[in-house]
């Protein structure tokens, strides 16, 4: 609410209004005693056609060396595939008119990731198709002030597929099992991980917004073995981009797929029905949960884990349902 303006009062009776004089001014003096905030700014000048032109060299120059370096094979990848290089320049550009543009993310908490050392990131997954994993990853860095990287665990399919292997390797994914994720943690990484898999993923557009199992709590053990603190994520909006109205259970089985999703659009419209709906998107980080104050055996104590898993899991449920109910629309 504004501050409400105060006009004092000496005393309870009403003051007398006397009449004011009114002198005609001339149109000159009116105008010089125009206030100054009525007064035009001139628009900045644009850049001069020189200026404009050495940018595009920069830029030209950039690319070319970019291409030389794939070319020569001079760039770096990590033990685990991870080519930063190629993530930033062209992984990340290619995903970014889909989250600034179309999902039109709007991210919250994002001080709550640390600005330097391991942590990892829970979050939901659904939306049919793994965009949620892919529009995390562009939250975390463009919106961390230390541009951190998120680096997710994937199932084992992502990496049984031709062509999504090498781009999830190059992108810093990797598989999703304990001995990876801690050496991650570990090195000072940022660690995304979704415990409802295909389960969370895959359900009927009915049970959306409901978390699904979060299996056996192997992410909190592999946490607390790395004495790294546990950062909740809610992502809403990603639940809409495919409604999955049904399953074909069958010929999911036939392709070795753990479903086969039949939606309003898909496979009725072939590849049209493969666009996924402009939803709006919130990502949301929670408190983090710090796990270094534990001793070193705690990692095997099977209630602990479960009541770690537990906290985790309402903290998450809790933020979507307080999403839900802030969103005005689907769409807006």
């Amino acid at each position: 609410m504004a501050d409400a303006k105060v006009i004092p009062f000496d005393e309870d009776r009403p003051r007398r209004r006397m009449p004011r004089r009114v002198r005609s001014v001339p149109a000159a003096e009116q105008v010089a005693q125009e206030p100054a905030a009525q007064e035009t700014v001139a628009p900045a000048p644009e850049p001069a056609p020189a200026e404009r032109g050495a940018d595009w060299d920069r830029r030209i120059a950039g690319g070319l060396a970019f291409l030389r370096r794939r070319v020569t094979g001079e760039y770096e990848v990590d033990d685990f595939g991870y080519d930063k290089e190629l993530t930033d320049q062209v992984l990340m550009s290619l995903m970014r008119p889909l989250y600034d543009k179309y999902f039109r993310v709007e991210v919250k908490g994002i001080e709550n990731i640390p600005a330097k050392g391991g942590a990892l990131i829970v979050a939901n997954h659904s939306g049919t198709l793994p965009l949620d994993g892919l529009m995390l990853q562009v939250a975390v860095h463009d919106h961390h002030p230390a541009e951190r990287h998120l680096r997710l665990l994937a199932a084992d399919l992502v990496f049984m597929l031709p062509v999504v292997n090498e781009l999830a390797r190059k992108a810093g994914h990797t598989l999703a099992c304990a001995e990876d994720a801690q050496r991650l943690l570990e090195a000072g990484e940022l660690v995304g991980v979704m415990p409802e898999g295909f389960k969370g993923i895959g359900k009927p557009f009915g049970d959306r917004y409901k978390l699904q199992r979060f299996g056996r709590g192997g992410f909190v053990s592999t946490a607390l073995r790395a004495g790294t603190p546990i950062v909740p994520c809610s992502i809403v909006g990603a639940e809409e981009i495919y409604p999955m109205v049904g399953n074909a259970k069958t010929l999911a089985r036939l392709l070795g797929i753990p479903y086969f999703p039949i939606t309003p659009t898909f496979p009725w419209l072939g590849p049209l029905g493969a666009v996924p709906l402009p939803t709006k998107w919130t990502i949301q980080f929670g408190e983090p949960i710090p796990t270094d104050g534990y001793a070193a055996e705690a990692a095997e104590d099977p209630m602990l884990m479960f009541n770690l898993t537990d906290q985790v899991r309402e903290q998450i449920q809790h933020t979507l349902y307080k999403l839900l109910v802030q969103r005005r629309s689907v769409f807006f």
